[in-house]
């Protein structure tokens, strides 16, 4: 303990800089070396997953199980039902989680993993289609599997090479490779991610205007032809700092902000009507947009509102800045 004490101080933060800096050099290699590799059998690895009528079981040992866990989280979580089986456990009863409807996903650096040897067997033994994740393409695991994703040789970050760094790098990279494949081949929507993500920032993030906006009689409208004294007083009694000027189809013509009352600023303002003084070719949004969409042209424009419009222009609702901070969007 005394040296290693003695070894921590002898190091300056230059020098940890720089281990950091080789570590995500190598480890960049590595995933550049793994873009380069793949080819058909990624391919056919993600036509068997995606046919799937069950469940991606994801299994592996140690640290590629720790990836496993991970793996199986994104693909459950983009629309490709997953779950992660530990193959000490499998061993004693949880191989019954696995049914011929569903892929097995198996991950060994080595791919000489013995406790996955029960997995293997299973798989065999009830025609379960497995895809391993390997670095070695004769291993017993690569032979085993219906494909086999060889990962390619590369330099482990840990200085004894020893410690799994760029490998599982590699692998986890390579879950996320099939769960986009899978995610794009099923036409996976924001909508279905939300689903999904009900909670937390992603939920917020993924919030739609029409859940936040106003409409009815929260909504402040004029005609072209009110006058600026009832205008003002609609304006007023809405708490939204401006008004929509509409047509009797509804149709969003124009509105009149705080900026246009200050611009026509005159001692007969209350006598003009809305149309004189509304302003033309507002910013609008649909209420199927992402809230956070509306955020950011709110952002953008300096505005603290913005009117939600449908697609033949009717008047659908507004949604101010501070639904979507209320929401949490931000």
């Amino acid at each position: 303990m005394a040296l290693l004490t003695r070894i921590a101080k002898s190091r300056s933060a230059d020098q940890d800089l720089e281990t950091a800096k080789r570590v995500l050099k190598l480890e960049a290699d590595g995933l550049s070396a793994l873009a380069d590799t793949l080819g058909t059998e990624f391919g056919n690895a993600v036509e068997i997953l995606a046919k799937v009528k069950g469940r991606i079981v994801v299994t592996g040992m140690g640290k590629s199980g720790h990836i496993g866990r991970k793996i199986a989280a994104t693909l459950a979580s983009t629309g490709a039902p997953a779950f992660f089986v530990h193959p000490g456990e499998a061993s004693h009863g949880d191989l019954g989680m696995v049914t011929q409807a569903d892929a097995i996903l198996a991950l060994s650096n080595s791919g000489e993993t013995g406790e996955l040897s029960d997995f293997i067997g299973y798989s065999s033994r009830f025609a379960i289609p497995m895809i391993s994740i390997t670095s070695r393409a004769a291993s017993t695991l690569a032979e085993a599997a219906t494909i086999s994703l060889v990962l390619p040789a590369s330099q482990e970050a840990c200085p004894l090479g020893l410690a799994p760094t760029t490998s599982t790098t590699m692998t986890l990279a390579l879950g996320d490779c099939l769960a986009v494949a899978l995610l794009e081949r099923r036409g996976f929507s924001a909508d279905d991610f939300q689903q999904f993500h009900p909670g937390g920032s992603l939920g917020n993030q993924l919030m739609k205007i029409k859940d936040l906006m106003h409409s009815g009689e929260a909504l402040p409208t004029v005609n072209t032809d009110t006058r600026m004294s009832d205008t003002l007083l609609e304006i007023t009694a809405k708490h939204f700092g401006c008004v929509a000027v509409v047509d009797d189809q509804n149709k969003l013509l124009g509105i009149i902000t705080d900026g246009d009352l200050r611009r026509h600023m005159t001692d007969d303002l209350i006598q003009k009507s809305a149309g004189d003084i509304m302003t033309t070719g507002a910013k609008t949004i649909n209420a199927s947009a992402l809230a956070v969409e509306a955020l950011a042209i709110m952002n953008e424009k300096s505005i603290t509102s913005l009117f939600v419009v449908e697609e033949n222009e009717q008047l659908d609702g507004i949604i101010h800045i501070h639904d979507c901070l209320r929401a949490g969007i931000a």
